[in-house]
């Protein structure tokens, strides 16, 4: 079998489960799955790199491998399912064409941006990246589940806004701007506020 098959990129092929999972749940009307999904994808996607870097021993070959894998399983994970959780909640087609489009295109275009800087980084030997240029994919799972917490707030208007929501995302993903990245317990805080916010939103929809 080709590929490379070890325990550092156990995560990353768990977020890819997760994502195809949400799709799925996505698909089938049930939104909240789709959103607990990405969410986890995201959690999958903040440790992938720590545990592929604490594996020694790793080839070349290996560590190119893990580069390319990341980006393909991030794409589906932050660009293919948000853009599935859009089409599924439905609203203008042509809105919601042009926002699933234009998320998949810019993550695509980032992430390809991204994979040569980073071999160019491991050709160096330098540290791991400290800033981020451009809106990253992953901070999808972060954004899309909180700003879903917003629908009880925009009732009908929701559709409209999150489509537009992912079209103005997809517009940072390739926009030339820097920021300093975020450690990961700031990243795991927010993931746990933002669970706890969505389960209060999803009572007030279903419950209330």
């Amino acid at each position: 079998m080709i590929g490379f098959y070890n325990y550092s990129v156990i995560l990353t092929y768990m977020s890819l489960v997760s994502a195809v999972i949400g799709i799925t749940f996505a698909v089938s009307g049930n939104i909240l799955v789709a959103l607990i999904c990405l969410l986890f994808s995201g959690f999958c996607d903040l440790f992938d790199g720590r545990v592929a870097r604490a594996m020694k021993n790793r080839t070349d070959d290996m560590k190119s491998f893990g580069i390319q894998i990341d980006s393909l399983c991030d794409l589906v994970a932050f660009t293919v399912l948000p853009a599935t959780i859009g089409f599924c909640l439905g609203g203008n087609r042509i809105l919601v064409t042009f926002a699933a489009c234009l998320i998949v295109l810019c993550g695509v275009i980032r992430l390809a941006f991204f994979n040569v800087l980073e071999i160019n980084r491991q050709h160096e030997n330098t540290g791991g990246p400290t800033i981020y240029h451009g809106l990253p994919v992953t901070s999808t799972a972060l954004l899309v589940p909180a700003f879903y917490c917003l629908k009880p707030l925009l009732g009908t208007h929701f559709p409209t806004c999150y489509h537009i929501y992912l079209i103005i995302i997809a517009i940072l993903f390739v926009t030339n701007f820097s920021f300093k990245k975020p450690n990961k317990k700031a990243f795991v805080y927010s993931q746990v506020v933002i669970g706890i916010i969505l389960a209060i939103a999803v009572i007030l929809i279903y419950v209330l």
